[in-house]
C-alpha cells in the first residue's frame, strides 16, 4: 500500500499552501523548481511546515479540504508543533 500525505508548505512570502502527495521530498522539490502548484510558483522557495500520513488518496483529499477550511491562525498552530 502506498502512503499518501496531506502537507502544508510555507512560502517565501509567509503564506501557507496545502496539498497532497505520495512523495513529500519530490513534491517539495517540484514546488521549488517551479513545476509544482501555480500558487507556489511565484512564492519560492517553500519549506515543509506540516505533514500527516493518510491511509489512501481519498483520506488525503478529505483532510486537505478540512485543512483548507481552517483559519490561518489554526494552520499556524498546526505548524508550530510540527517536527520534521
Amino acid at each position: 500500500m502506498i502512503a499518501w500525505f496531506t502537507y502544508l508548505v510555507r512560502c517565501r512570502d509567509g503564506s501557507l499552501y496545502c496539498g497532497i502527495t505520495k512523495d513529500i521530498t519530490n513534491r517539495i522539490a517540484a514546488h521549488n523548481a517551479g513545476t509544482g502548484a501555480k500558487y507556489t510558483r511565484s512564492r519560492r522557495p517553500v519549506t515543509l511546515s506540516w505533514k500527516r500520513r493518510c491511509r489512501d488518496e481519498s483520506a488525503a483529499r478529505r483532510l486537505e479540504a478540512a485543512v483548507k477550511r481552517l483559519a490561518k491562525e489554526e494552520k499556524e498552530a498546526m505548524t508550530a508543533d510540527f517536527r520534521r
